[in-house]
């Protein structure tokens, strides 16, 4: 009798419950060889590519495209093929497939990859388990690098790699009708966006949204043909309107991804911290030309920082513990239409402006490509929310532990200020800085904010 083999989805690294299929790399009836790509999976952190455990007859696979797949259930079955090159007992690692129980990551040598063992866990080149459960941040999980395969591999015949197919699949582009700018001909994101923005390679499957000459606005009830209302409405009495439940017009969409995990991690943080806001405008009326916001913001943070560092810590809630860190670290958070990303300034106090701008620019960039590594994603001690090159004034910015503050920067806007002998316009940025109360005092938070107000009232 044929050997079958079910093979579960490992933990991919991010300690997540679940991940979402973004592509199937092969069929029911396929035959594949062991360590091929068999699908990529997208999870908070990346899209990552899962390789067979075995080589063999593809007999069902779980689920389709956008599916959720529970970590730790069946993801494919197999019929094993004993002439085909299949790995050996020893190398299995019985890799759990629940949230890891440590606390820290392991820092992944060079050359480290997915390598999926017949149980559904993951080994290394040697068979040894390489991460432990790296905790929570903002928007995303912290994974090791061992979980990424960042090989660009050939699918229908173009290569590219695991974001890129999801980023062209999301832009509606036809990858096998780009050309690819990368070394040896591999599509690039890049590649990606300049075929979406030209519509030079749309996919055959996704229909263009219809474009013809706009449509009467649905406002204009009065002036439409009797003939398109009902009985009720024409006579012109007073009609009931329907509940939410029977009227709603959308979908529920599950889900997916960095949102996924963002609610997840807001709904711990609303439950876990004792948090309050404390606001202020910072007057900005003497900035000399040149002054850049964001590396104004965080020089103030750094310089409010060391005033008052209970600010810039950690703070454990079930151990009553706080650890005050000499560096700092920003978190800069990052929006994205696939949900928010915090990724880490590191040692943002020994920056100088220019440094703290490539470094914005650097991290910015990586988010948006889906490439910033795990290690990038934790870590940081204090946060920033520039949401004010948006819109809005104040806000309530949310803390996820272990942090204790989060600093967020509204729109900067003009206000009547006195002055001696009259009245001058004033530039300011309101400014608002949430706090956990269980881990600082209101004395504290207030002492920091005015700090962060003095050095942005400097001109340089």
């Amino acid at each position: 009798m044929a050997d079958k083999k079910p093979f579960l989805l490992p933990d991919l690294g991010e300690g997540l419950p679940d991940a979402t299929i973004v592509e199937w790399f092969v069929k029911v009836g396929d035959t594949i060889r062991l360590d091929e790509p068999l699908v990529s999976m997208e999870t908070a952190k990346a899209v990552v590519e899962v390789p067979s455990p075995v080589s063999g007859k593809v007999l069902t696979l779980a689920g389709g495209e956008g599916d959720v797949i529970v970590t730790g259930s069946v993801l494919a079955e197999f019929e094993v093929d004993p002439s085909l090159p299949q790995r050996a007992e020893g190398q299995d690692t019985g890799h759990h497939h629940g949230p890891p129980k440590g606390a820290g990551s392991q820092a992944p040598s060079d050359g480290d990859k997915v390598i999926a063992s017949d149980e559904g866990g993951e080994i290394s080149e040697t068979g040894q388990s390489q991460r432990e459960d790296s905790g929570t941040v903002v928007g995303a999980m912290q994974s090791s690098d061992a979980v990424r395969s960042e090989q660009a591999i050939a699918v229908g015949g173009v290569k590219a790699m695991p974001a890129v197919r999801a980023q062209a699949r999301k832009l509606g582009v036809d990858l096998s009708r780009v050309r690819g700018s990368g070394a040896d001909g591999v599509v690039t994101m890049d590649d990606v966006k300049r075929a979406a923005a030209d519509g030079s390679a749309k996919a055959g499957a996704a229909a263009p949204v219809a474009r013809t000459a706009p449509q009467a606005a649905p406002v204009a009830a009065p002036g439409r043909d009797a003939s398109q209302r009902t009985a009720l409405s024409a006579s012109g009495k007073p009609m009931r309107t329907q509940s939410p439940s029977v009227s709603v017009s959308g979908q529920p969409e599950q889900l997916k991804g960095v949102r996924r995990n963002m609610a997840r991690v807001m709904a711990d943080a609303h439950a876990k911290v004792v948090p309050t806001t404390l606001s202020d405008d910072a007057d900005i009326h003497a900035w000399a030309p040149g002054n850049d916001v964001t590396g104004r913001l965080v020089r103030a943070i750094c310089a409010a920082a060391k005033a008052v560092p209970a600010l810039n810590a950690w703070f454990d809630g079930d151990k009553l513990t706080r650890t005050l860190h000499p560096q700092v670290d920003i978190g800069i958070a990052v929006d994205t239409d696939d949900g928010l990303f915090v990724p880490a300034l590191r040692n943002a106090d020994v920056l100088d402006a220019r440094g703290v701008r490539e470094a914005v620019n650097r991290l910015r960039s990586q988010v948006e490509d889906r490439s910033i590594p795990a290690s990038e994603l934790s870590g940081y001690t204090i946060s920033l929310s520039n949401f004010g090159m948006f819109a809005g004034r104040y806000a309530t910015p949310v803390i996820v532990p272990p942090t204790v503050a989060i600093v967020a920067a509204g729109r900067g806007r003009h206000q009547i200020t006195p002055v001696i002998g009259g009245f001058e316009s004033h530039k300011v940025i309101p400014l608002s800085l949430t706090f956990d109360h269980r881990a600082c005092t209101g004395g504290e938070a207030a002492r920091f904010l005015k700090a962060m107000l003095d050095d942005l009232a400097l001109p340089q």
